[in-house]
């Protein structure tokens, strides 16, 4: 009886410590599972990208500001690209136009004195009646960005020197405004012609060869070219090879992200800072006709350099009569 008794409370025993093992193993099965389930979870959760800062100026568009301009009567937007460009793909309701119509092209050859530089005023009003650029409308310029020559730059430093007060320029290429979801068209708009009459030309941040012969000593001269173009390749016809004496180099297309969108003003201002450029400096941009160093000049100014030049005849005319290094 008292074997049955034993072997009775054994069985018992191992019964009870079987059970407890069971709910042990349960247990940690369950807290196994929801540990797995919470690092799924957390791996799962959005992790936030970082904001790429943009661009800011008094003179800069960016996508969302162009967005809730169009179809308003109140602006112009302008391809600077050229009718040409246009037909593949364009602003919505943008007209068209190169920078050469507003510009001494027609005549001489590029080295001449004065060849690529603003038109006379009185050519320029026709031009601008012709094409209804009106200054009472806000205009808004867009190109290809760093794939380009920066037209729309050079447009928009023209009608500002001429008395245009409420002018931009898109703050990245056609195809990135594309991509950004501003709407588009195949062909630009017809022009609208109006009257147009500019009677002044403010030369703030505007020079000739002949001023900047007087004054090189005193600025800072910013080669805004290819770095083949700077190291003396003749590519577009120029009668030498080079770069002006002592000009510091800062390429056009170093404004530009890799997307074809403008680094931010942070970005900039240390890149020309560490070129050399302070903001107390009077610094003169120049490319081979005039066109990437507005451009540059515009975004020089919009970062505090405001004592900044277009050097407008630019590498042009200075190789066909000056040393160059």
């Amino acid at each position: 009886m008292k074997k049955i008794l034993a072997l009775l409370l054994a069985a018992l025993m191992v019964g009870s410590m079987m059970t407890g093992c069971t709910k042990q193993e349960a247990t940690s099965g369950e807290e196994s599972a929801q540990t797995q389930q919470t690092e799924s979870e957390a791996k799962e959760e959005p992790v936030e990208e970082e904001t790429q800062a943009s661009f800011t100026g008094a003179y800069i568009a960016d996508p969302e500001y162009i967005k809730s301009k169009i179809g308003s009567e109140d602006v112009i937007f302008i391809d600077a690209r050229g009718a040409d460009a246009a037909k593949k793909g364009t602003i919505e309701g943008a007209i068209a136009t190169a920078w050469q119509p507003l510009a001494r092209c027609t005549e001489g050859a590029s080295g001449d004195e004065m060849w690529g530089t603003i038109l006379p005023l009185d050519q320029l009003s026709e031009v601008l009646s012709s094409m209804g650029i009106t200054p009472d409308k806000e205009i808004i310029l867009f190109s290809d960005g760093k794939d380009g020559w920066g037209d729309d730059g050079r447009i928009a430093w023209e009608l500002l020197a001429v008395g245009f007060e409420n002018v931009k320029i898109a703050d990245r290429g056609f195809s990135a405004l594309k991509e950004a979801g501003v709407p588009t068209q195949k062909g630009a708009a017809e022009f609208t012609p109006a009257e147009v009459t500019v009677s002044e030309l403010d030369e703030t941040h505007l020079i000739n060869t002949d001023a900047l012969v007087e004054t090189y000593d005193s600025v800072k001269v910013v080669d805004v070219r290819a770095d083949e173009e700077y190291n003396g390749e003749v590519l577009y016809g120029e009668k030498a090879g080079g770069h002006l004496p002592g000009a510091i180099h800062i390429r056009f297309t170093d404004l530009f992200n890799d997307d074809n969108v403008l680094k931010s003003n942070e970005e900039i201002t240390a890149m020309f800072e560490e070129a050399g450029l302070s903001k107390d400096d009077k610094i003169v941009t120049y490319c081979t006709a005039g066109i990437r160093s507005a451009y540059m000049q515009m975004v020089l100014e919009m970062c505090g350099f405001e004592n900044s030049l277009n050097y407008d005849e630019s590498y042009y005319r200075w190789c066909a009569v000056q040393d160059v290094e």
